[in-house]
């Protein structure tokens, strides 16, 4: 997450939910608004393994407008919501499964076949549907695939108390969502509960 910034990095879907954040004496939305909206896209759009949102217009994720913010937040709930279950192994409430797939059936995927620079045959891949909807329609198709994978499961919360991110672990004994600020927050912490332990028996 960093002290300014949004923690990316992970699978899209858990990047999305993961922009509510919460430091011990302070609360974070990554999209409370269009600003931070961009902050968070030009993020995302800095890391090659997300190449979901390279179907959606870069003009679009430049501008972001209201209507994107407010399907992209309310996206955000209902992920929220069905990877919390999915992570218990229970299926997606119905509300959040439909909200999934409107988003994703408002602005569906189109293939077609384009010519390079050199008037060679190239796949393009674009979303149609309105500019307030493609955005959210990229995210809603990455948090379906999350559900879809049986990974989902394996989800982990950060285990800093304070902490409200998700990651899914590389490997088995990761416990931070970033060990560079909630692992040292906690080791601090007990660091000085140590002390005080230690100085209550002197």
């Amino acid at each position: 997450m960093g002290e300014l910034g949004p923690l990316v990095g992970e699978p899209l879907a858990l990047d999305l939910v993961n922009t509510r954040a919460r430091l011990p004496d302070q609360e974070f939305d990554f999209l409370a608004d269009l600003a931070a909206m961009r902050h968070w896209l030009s993020c995302e759009q800095d890391l090659p393994a997300h190449g979901r949102l390279t179907t959606v217009a870069e003009s679009h994720l430049r501008s972001p407008t209201r209507a994107d913010l407010e399907a992209v937040r309310d996206l955000r709930d209902h992920a929220a919501s069905a990877i919390a279950r999915a992570r218990r192994g229970d299926p997606p409430a119905t509300r959040d499964l439909r909200a999934i797939n409107d988003a994703m059936r408002a602005a569906p995927l189109r293939r077609e076949l384009v010519r390079d620079g050199e008037g060679r045959p190239r796949l393009s891949v674009a979303h149609d549907g309105p500019r307030g909807t493609r955005i959210a329609a990229a995210l809603a198709e990455s948090v379906a695939e999350l559900l879809a994978d049986e990974r989902v499961e394996t989800v982990r919360n950060c285990e800093a108390d304070f902490c409200i991110l998700l990651f899914l672990p590389a490997h088995p004994r990761r416990r931070w969502c970033n060990p560079a600020i909630c692992g040292n927050r906690v080791r601090v912490a007990r660091f000085h509960e140590r002390r005080r332990s230690r100085s209550g028996q002197s």
